[in-house]
């Protein structure tokens, strides 16, 4: 380790190390993680490239502030647990946002060494860290305060706001309207990129500090807001993610095999349709496969759909490439294993065969035009040219609208023109005072991360509201 006058500076020449991934043609036959993940060694390379610097931007980037250069050094002295134990103090989630947070827009996005070389690989060391939960401290606990939290939803930004809340004292409970735990991370992401096993043992964790989850609880059916103030909660976080998928508004939507993305990942992620039939869930296994869509969302149904031995699996976009809001690691990867792009294309119509299932679909050619309000060029169809794909199953993936759930809950909560919760943007309060709410269900279809920053925030929140801290 280079040592200065006693302090560590690290090797400006040293190039970032690489990603450990299985070769592209192999892991697209089955569902095994496409990356790895650091060995001890590679960890330890990458942490000497970090500048350990007097003002870390990284940590900036962190919507739930991580201490980065901190736990980075920790990592170059091997003392994982300690690293591990720095990340917990504000992120229970590591191992997740190590594979699947946008670190390229964040943290990364600010390393001063991004600025003339290629930034240090932090979301590689997080998850480094995460996947060895057994050298973490024991979470520091309050005292138990005797107020009752109920949290609705289990993603990512319900679980960071229970976390949070247990550690501050409070009995919290979980209502979660699937059969398992995770939301978005198990039904929305598919194995290959974040297994489900790890979900798991985030949840395992929680259970151990006391958390209780109430699953298959339909939380708007089983109970209103009122009511679950009157079985003793003092408090209410909504979390119920933004899953109603958006419609194409094109003829032959309706076409047996024309999915939406939410229902055909949530058949393989959360009910392994990929098995059937050892599980009893089945899908389609098309071998002209198209998804609608330019999103992360889009390149996990088309490498889903790749895996179940699509031949020809296509994402087809209005844009070109380089307008896809995809992470590029997920469209390079989806490249690599053989999926094909098709840009500046947009759906007219699905076409039926003589059994009635979908059989091809009439997209309309686009050129790109003047930018529109989210800065983009704006697709503008070419007229008369319109061609016909075939296809056996077509995937739309164009984004999602909130949950309908949100106004069943009741309470006084406020929603906007769209459905989504209005909620103070630094607290997460509602209208209501009682309830407060954060993730999709406010934002709209964000990341995990951002999910996350919201459920911290929302549970310092309800911590200062309940105790007058």
């Amino acid at each position: 380790m280079p040592l200065v006058n006693g302090r560590f500076v690290a090797d400006m020449k040293s190039p970032r190390t690489p990603d450990n991934e299985e070769p592209a043609a192999e892991r697209a036959c089955d569902f095994r993680p496409v990356d790895k993940g650091f060995t001890e060694e590679m960890a330890l390379a990458e942490a000497e490239r970090c500048l350990n610097c007097k003002k870390p931007f990284c940590v900036e980037g962190c919507p739930v502030n991580i201490n980065i250069p901190r736990f980075i050094e920790q990592i170059r002295e091997k003392d994982f647990g300690g690293a591990l134990d720095t990340i917990r103090e504000d992120s229970m989630l590591p191992a997740i946002c190590g594979r699947v947070c946008p670190q390229e827009n964040q943290c990364e996005g600010k390393c001063i060494r991004g600025k003339k070389s290629e930034p240090v690989a932090i979301g590689q060391l997080e998850r480094f860290l995460g996947d060895r939960p057994e050298l973490a401290s024991t979470p520091k606990m309050a005292p138990k305060n005797g107020k009752k939290v109920a949290v609705v939803g289990s993603g990512p930004s319900g679980i960071t706001c229970a976390g949070e809340l247990a550690r501050n004292g409070f009995d919290v409970t979980v209502f979660e309207a699937f059969f398992t735990g995770g939301g978005v991370l198990v039904y929305g992401i598919p194995e290959f990129r974040l297994p489900k096993a790890v979900v798991k043992r985030e949840i395992d964790g929680l259970e151990d500090m006391g958390v209780k989850f109430e699953y298959n609880s339909v939380v708007g059916n089983m109970a209103t807001a009122e009511e679950l103030f009157e079985q003793g909660f003092d408090a209410i976080y909504v979390a119920t993610g933004a899953g109603l998928p958006k419609f194409l508004n094109v003829p032959g939507e309706n076409l047996p095999n024309v999915f939406f993305a939410n229902e055909y990942l949530t058949r393989v992620n959360l009910m392994k349709a990929n098995k059937f039939p050892e599980y009893d869930t089945p899908t389609k296994h098309g071998k002209n496969v198209v998804v609608f869509g330019g999103g992360n969302v889009a390149m996990d149904a088309v490498r889903t759909a790749k895996r179940l031995g699509a031949e020809h699996a296509i994402i087809a976009y209005r844009r070109t490439e380089d307008e896809m809001p995809c992470r590029r690691a997920e469209l390079h990867h989806a490249k690599a294993e053989g999926v094909e792009v098709l840009p500046l294309v947009s759906p007219l119509e699905f076409v039926a065969d003589e059994d009635g299932s979908v059989c091809a679909v009439k997209v309309q050619k686009m050129e790109l035009g003047e930018p529109d309000e989210s800065g983009r060029r704006r697709p503008v169809p070419i007229e008369g040219a319109i061609e016909e794909i075939p296809c056996d199953v077509a995937i739309s993936a164009i984004g999602t609208n909130a949950n309908p759930f949100a106004k069943k809950i009741g309470g006084k909560m406020e929603l906007n023109k769209w459905g989504y919760i209005v909620a103070d943007e630094e607290t997460g309060q509602t209208t209501d005072p009682r309830i407060w709410a954060g993730g999709d269900i406010v934002t709209g279809a964000a990341t995990v991360i951002l999910a996350m920053g919201a459920g911290k925030k929302a549970a310092a929140s309800i911590t200062k509201s309940l105790l007058g801290e």
